[in-house]
């Protein structure tokens, strides 16, 4: 199967971008260097293309029950406008995806997927539609998606449009604004662990949006940032990665995210597994850990104690703002406390590590 480009491909060429494929798609990995861009996100502001991203328009009298079922999240809760996180489960209790819901009225919702799980999500959600008044709609190929992030993200918007975006909520959004003269759906929302916005456009006006964006953000140090550093800030964050942190096999709750668990709101796919492990705990977590020996953790590098194999690393890499070699590893869950010591095994070495409490890194004022 060919990798697909982003409305933008051209535009990271230009820019100097280091193309990678990432989940069928053809992406940058960085322009000039991660730790470059990795900074200029925590200190001032980096933009993203993340058009790969999935979309799926859900709308009919039944939409809310609709996603009641299908998500651990409780989307009544929702206001018009709002944003919220959810993980997605099969009826087993592992993981589908994890997705944002924007709802735009009471039966008018738009769920945003990984890029890589968006024919395996659309079959999901069409399988399970059956039975429900809902119509669903895959707009993920007339959306193109570009995150601009980092604590200057507002300061630089508000030169390129008359919406007091410095009034729009985080996990907010805005149907229709108007950024450099185009009509977009904006969100104070993002995945680096910095405030930011995500401007949702139609792929023909993404490279227009991305110029102006670039312009607008030059006298305060706007960078262009690629999938490099997009990772490195989200697991500082510690915020889950699909397919490493969560999969079908993980469950929202070993991957510390219960609180997008919400057992009191009726039936939905997985709550039977989700409520025994709330009651009585896990038998894994995913626990974060520094490494006191030299060397850096890498997915997939076995987790040791005395000799037996406990858990294995989801994510691991050196962490440029704390400048420290950290991970995420799924393990027992008796081993997950701060605290706690293990090994790691890299290249057949066991480097010792420790425990750390999650996230490893707020920003400012969180």
């Amino acid at each position: 199967m060919t990798a697909r480009q982003t409305p933008l491909y051209e535009t990271h060429v230009k820019y100097g971008g280091k193309i990678v494929e990432f989940g069928g798609w053809l992406l940058p990995v960085r322009y000039t260097g991660i730790l470059d861009e990795h900074k200029a996100v925590r200190e001032k502001a980096g933009l993203f293309d993340v058009s790969h991203m999935g979309e799926v328009l859900v709308t009919g009298p039944d939409a809310l029950v609709f996603l009641q079922k299908l998500v651990t999240n409780d989307v009544s809760r929702l206001a018009d406008t709002q944003v919220q996180y959810t993980p997605m489960c099969y009826p087993d209790g592992g993981t589908v995806d994890d997705l944002l819901i924007y709802k735009r009225n009471h039966d008018e919702y738009l769920l945003v997927i990984n890029a890589a799980n968006i024919e395996k999500d659309w079959r999901w959600l069409t399988e399970n539609s059956a039975g429900f008044d809902v119509e669903l709609t895959n707009l993920s190929d007339e959306t193109a998606e570009l995150a601009l992030q980092g604590p200057l993200a507002e300061a630089i918007l508000r030169n390129l449009t008359d919406t007091p975006v410095e009034q729009l909520g985080y996990y907010w959004f805005i149907p229709e604004a108007r950024v450099a003269g185009k009509t977009v759906m904006l969100s104070r929302t993002g995945y680096t662990g910095e405030d930011g916005f995500e401007i949702y456009c139609c792929p023909e006006e993404a490279a227009y949006l991305w110029e102006a964006v670039m312009e607008a953000g030059r006298p305060y140090g706007l960078m262009p940032a690629g999938l490099g550093c997009r990772d490195t800030l989200r697991f500082e964050a510690a915020l889950p990665l699909y397919g490493h942190e969560l999969s079908a096999a993980v469950t929202p709750i070993e991957a510390g995210i219960d609180k997008f668990v919400s057992l009191d709101k009726g039936e939905f796919n997985g709550r039977a597994t989700l409520a025994e492990q709330k009651a009585h705990g896990p038998k894994r977590k995913i626990a974060g850990f520094v490494l006191t020996g030299r060397g850096i953790p890498r997915a997939d590098y076995p987790v040791i104690s005395e000799g037996r194999r406990i858990g294995t690393v989801t994510t691991g890499s050196y962490a440029p703002t704390l400048d420290k070699n950290i991970g995420l590893a799924l393990v027992e869950a008796g081993y997950a406390q701060p605290g706690q010591q293990f090994d790691v095994e890299i290249r057949g070495k066991n480097v010792p590590a420790q425990v750390i409490a999650k996230p490893f890194y707020r920003r400012k004022g969180e």
